[in-house]
């Protein structure tokens, strides 16, 4: 196999983040193509060879899954927002089930309670924040706005049509695209660093309807700003005009930057609620982009978290304080960190404004300022960026022993590596959920509630040695001994928990309470029968069956 080569196979599985894996006969290695679905027989180019793993790049679709459906959106396959459009909701679920359950489990020591996926409330037109790009279609063509064409850094797709926004964003991006060509102005341009328009930014709230626009360009020209007010406030909304913003961004990263932002129209703010509460939100503030699935996420939090009266609480990576707010009021006291200082302020302004009066904020960066909080917690919610947690800050906050943690992740591949330290630190991972706030994409948000494992006290006892029955079978082998031989004969990993299992399942004594759940009416896994072979096998092995 080279660069280069044109090949076809059927792809045989997908993992996160979306790399199918093709199964090419007359090769031995498997090749990763993106953008795929399992079933698929696909035609690819193999574009990279590294530490001996292929990736190659989708020519073509020579055979749908059988899974497969029509997409709802035109601009699927062109456009590089959704990855998974094809496929069924529930089969989007099913699939990412598999994907985080088995990237869990290799990553957490131990057992725990896997609680599955639950379903965003809302699949279609459920984003409440959009940031479209200005570009051309193709090289020297027309002027666009829209999304990034798949796999391109440079081509845009206008999707006029995007399904997973509502109307409103619809109608605004049209607007703003005529507005844009009328000026006849030309696009930031990524490579040659010259150009006006670069990026329109919308937000909507779904329980308010209120609608914030937000347009970004460099300093190269001059807006005609009263043309922009009167082609936007000329629009029929479904939802409520807040405010129509101007940012000017010069820098040379493609991303939106503030460096100065006008208010054309109205105010450069609006409001959402959720669970009860009210939230201001500024233009560069995080707030979760699915505001229904947000509410099943947070309630998932909460949930984890547990027993909160008379507790000091940490939110880490607070945003606009959604975490802490809704925390607050069953706890003591709530300290946000958050590094984007407008997003602090708004969070203040929201406690203010849902009355309470329990919760700090700090603005700085989560590793410089934890030292200063003057506060010791009792429970720590993290909910970090999509690279996860620092990990110096990540030490700084194991130190503080709390008894419980609870890690909210938009990316498990961060999660499994910041579940290392906090294991090899005295956490263990008690359970794990996902919530779907992304349908039609591979993104999934995923919740974890660790513990600190700490005796309560200790106790000396006299043990005689000659009067153990040292023939028994529990004492013939470690749960450790029998994960070792399994691993090394089959190239399995099991657990306590379907070791266990299938001690009892052979007549063998285990603690009445060993190995079972915190909670009521779990979802315990059961021992797949593969590995109830492997067990018994390694069982049989140290004649203990």
């Amino acid at each position: 196999m080279k660069k280069g080569q044109i090949l076809e196979g059927y792809i045989e599985r997908v993992d996160f983040p979306n790399k199918g894996f093709a199964v090419v006969e007359d090769e031995e290695k498997k090749v990763i193509v993106k953008n795929t679905v399992p079933k698929q027989k696909v035609r690819f180019a193999v574009n990279k060879i590294r530490k001996g793993q292929a990736e190659g790049r989708l020519l073509e679709i020579l055979e749908h899954s059988p899974e497969e459906c029509q997409p709802a959106c035109p601009h699927f396959g062109a456009c590089g927002g959704c990855t998974y459009q094809n496929l069924p909701y529930e089969k989007q679920v099913e699939m990412k089930e598999a994907q985080i359950h088995a990237m869990m489990d290799a990553a957490v020591d131990g057992d725990y309670i896997w609680e599955g996926v639950k379903e965003s409330p809302v699949r279609e037109g459920y984003r409440n924040k959009m940031e479209f790009s200005f570009g051309d279609e193709y090289k020297d063509g027309p002027l666009a706005l829209g999304m990034h064409k798949r796999g391109s850094f440079h081509d845009i797709v206008n999707v006029t049509e995007c399904k997973i926004v509502d109307e409103d964003f619809r109608r605004i991006l049209k607007a703003v695209l005529e507005f844009a060509t009328d000026a006849g102005l030309p696009y930031y341009h990524r490579m040659r660093h010259t150009g006006f328009f670069r990026h329109l930014l919308v937000r909507k709230a779904v329980r308010t309807g209120e609608i914030l626009i937000d347009l970004v360009t460099t300093s190269e020209a001059q807006l005609d700003e009263a043309r922009l007010v009167e082609k936007l406030t000329g629009l029929s909304y479904d939802g409520k005009l807040a405010g129509i913003l101007h940012t000017t961004n010069n820098s040379l990263a493609d991303v939106v930057k503030d460096e100065g932002t006008k208010i054309l129209y109205g105010q450069d703010y609006f409001y959402e609620e959720l669970l009860g509460l009210k939230f201001k939100i500024t233009p560069f503030s995080f707030f979760q982009t699915n505001s229904l699935g947000a509410e099943v996420l947070y309630e998932a939090a909460r949930s984890y978290i547990g027993e909160t009266k008379d507790k000091v609480i940490f939110d880490l990576y607070s945003g606009t304080g959604t975490i802490a707010q809704i925390l607050a009021p069953v706890a003591k006291k709530v300290v946000g960190v958050e590094i984007v200082e407008e997003a602090v302020e708004a969070a203040k302004e929201n406690a203010a404004l849902n009355g309470l009066d329990n919760c700090t904020f700090w603005a700085g960066d989560v590793l410089k300022v934890i030292d200063d909080l003057g506060e010791v917690p009792d429970l720590i919610v993290l909910d970090p960026p999509r690279d996860g947690v620092h990990p110096k800050a990540l030490e700084k906050i194991i130190d503080f022993g709390v008894e419980r943690m609870v890690y909210i992740a938009c990316k498990p591949t961060s999660l499994a590596r910041d579940l290392e330290l906090l294991q090899g630190r005295g956490y263990q991972v008690e359970r794990i959920g996902c919530v779907d706030l992304f349908p039609s994409t591979y993104h999934i948000e995923t919740v974890v509630l660790l513990s600190q494992q700490k005796p309560d006290d200790t106790i000396e006892i006299d043990l005689d040695l000659d009067e153990l029955d040292a023939t028994s079978a529990e004492t013939k082998a470690t749960y450790q001994e029998i994960k070792d031989y399994v691993l090394k004969e089959f190239g399995l990993k099991v657990s306590n928990l379907y070791i266990s299992q299938i001690k009892r399942k052979c007549g063998i004594e285990v603690g009445e309470n060993y190995n079972l759940p915190k909670t009521e009416n779990p979802k315990v896994p059961q021992c797949p029968k593969e590995k109830e072979d492997a067990i018994k096998a390694a069982l049989k092995y140290f004649a203990m069956i």
